[in-house]
């Protein structure tokens, strides 16, 4: 019986979350915040290689999601693609499909 493994169960709940199908909830929001919060406690090697304006740009729309969580104004309604937006910014580079991808920001 095959049991994948966290890094497997992470890239596919990210592939998941990433779909333009997949409507994304509370619950997913705060799921890639503590995703992203992770990598970085771990020092992970992708975060570490990121230039500082992406570093910044990261942490910009990481503190978005995090205060449209803090303040319950999340719905699914028209700034759904806002938030995907904010995700996906907030994801750049952190992903091991990034890895190995060179940057000049």
């Amino acid at each position: 019986m095959f049991f994948p493994t966290i890094l497997e169960q992470e890239k596919q709940k990210l592939e998941q979350l990433l779909k333009p199908s997949h409507t994304l909830c509370r619950e997913d929001l705060i799921w890639i915040l503590e995703y992203v919060k992770k990598k970085v406690a771990e020092k992970d090697p992708l975060v570490l290689g990121l230039p500082q304006p992406r570093l910044l740009m990261n942490f910009h729309y990481f503190s978005e999601i995090a205060m449209l969580l803090i303040h319950r104004r999340y719905t699914c309604g028209p700034e759904v693609e806002t938030v995907r937006a904010w995700v996906k910014e907030t994801l750049d580079g952190l992903t091991a499909e990034d890895e190995g991808i060179s940057r000049s920001s």
